[in-house]
């Protein structure tokens, strides 16, 4: 990971960025997931986050060998260090009846103000035997620090599933072909 070395000096200037390549983010979920075996917790079921958390549960899944996923989404972030008031839960809902008595690792990408977080854990305990969560990065602001994650930053983080702007109805043929 490098920091963006860009970094303007005005009042309008962009946070300081972190950026995470698909290379490390593979070394990144591998360590993660050694990190919660390391703890003596082998999860039931992986729940993920959606949509930040979504390749990083099912990358930790494998690395885990649990089979059994699921996801729930929450909306919070609208932009850059831009958010609703509080994290709202959207459909389709997480069946959480099916989870009574299971171990439950709840994964996101990063645990910022960590309200996101706090909400599924606390939604989560009312089902499920025992709930840990895993995030990649925590903020040293956050309201939830998560049971693992595998690096603090205060800078914004610029993944590799959200660093480029959505594909358009054009085909990208240079990429096909190569």
């Amino acid at each position: 990971m490098q920091p963006d070395q860009h970094t303007e000096t005005t009042a309008t200037a962009t946070p300081p960025r972190e950026v995470l390549e698909w290379t490390e983010f593979a070394d990144a979920s591998r360590i993660l997931a050694s990190t919660v075996l390391a703890s003596g917790f082998q999860p039931d079921v992986v729940i993920a986050i959606a949509r930040g958390g979504l390749l990083l549960a099912g990358a930790i899944s494998y690395a885990l060998g649990t089979k059994n996923c699921g996801s729930i989404n929450v909306e919070f972030y609208t932009g850059i260090d831009e958010r609703l008031p509080e994290p709202v839960l959207s459909g389709p809902m997480l069946d959480a009846p099916a989870l009574a008595g299971k171990r439950v690792l709840l994964v996101d990408d990063v645990s910022d103000s960590g309200h996101t977080l706090a909400l599924v854990v606390g939604i989560l305990k009312e089902s499920a035997g025992e709930v840990r969560s895993a995030t990649l990065y925590t903020k040293p602001r956050t309201v939830h620090v998560p049971d693992f994650t595998w690096r603090e930053t205060d800078g914004w983080i610029v993944f590799p599933w959200s660093a480029l702007p959505p594909v358009t109805a054009t085909p990208l043929t240079a990429v096909v072909d190569a």
